[in-house]
């Protein structure tokens, strides 16, 4: 499948079933990798820039879209150019707005992450040691509260009613879903060990209740409830 492919399908499936307001969080597009810059300054490959593109043409032109992205140059590049192919298709766009929480907040010092990734033998790996509470609290805060802060950014976003069917895209890393994958969703890297460009999970409402889905299964009721001592 091209990168946005189950995303898409995803989005006709929810719509299909009733959805009139989805928040959509994925992943950015195809990137750089580029030794010489910072890793937040890496921008998209022209690919990526097609991908991102392509994707906004063939998204449902029913739906006005509307843009929230990680301030990582690939985020925001990302959602500009799906928001553009949508309105050049015909589509009804508002506007794209940089969110630091879409960003790798949830990393307290980048470093010792990096550091530790390496030692852990990649970034599943690192992964599968902070969902399981082995990795130091000065260098990731709790994969927990990371996932249910970035859930209740999603269900802010359903509780502001468009005046016509919406969908708000929230742009965000690989780190990022797989959280929201492993933490509120249950979907393992075991099970599920990768999440490719332009991958999402989307919030929605149904009976008054707010739910997430991936495009691997079934919805599940969302809950964020933080801990009562925070």
């Amino acid at each position: 499948m091209t990168p946005g492919d189950s995303t898409l399908q995803l989005v006709e499936q929810l719509i299909d079933e009733g959805a009139d307001h989805i928040v959509l969080l994925m992943r950015h597009s195809a990137r750089e990798y580029a030794a010489d810059k910072h890793d937040l300054l890496n921008p998209l490959t022209d690919e990526g820039r097609d991908l991102a593109k392509s994707l906004g043409e063939r998204l449902p032109k029913s739906l006005r879209l509307r843009g929230y992205s990680s301030p990582a140059e690939r985020c925001v590049e990302t959602a500009d150019l799906i928001m553009a192919g949508h309105q050049q298709a015909g589509g009804d766009i508002t506007r794209n707005r940089v969110i630091e929480a879409l960003g790798v907040f949830y990393v307290l010092d980048q470093m010792k992450m990096f550091m530790a990734m390496r030692d852990a033998g990649g970034i599943v790996e690192l992964l599968d040691s902070w969902f399981a509470g082995k990795v130091a609290n000065d260098i990731l805060m709790p994969s927990d509260i990371a996932a249910r802060l970035i859930g209740r950014l999603a269900e802010e976003k359903l509780k502001q009613a468009p005046a016509q069917p919406q969908l708000d895209l929230l742009v965000s890393h690989d780190f990022t879903l797989y959280t929201i994958k492993d933490r509120l969703l249950g979907q393992s890297t075991s099970r599920y060990p990768n999440v490719h460009f332009l991958d999402g999970v989307a919030f929605f409402l149904r009976d008054g209740q707010t739910w997430v889905q991936s495009h691997h299964e079934d919805a599940i009721a969302l809950n964020v409830a933080l801990p009562e001592f925070l």
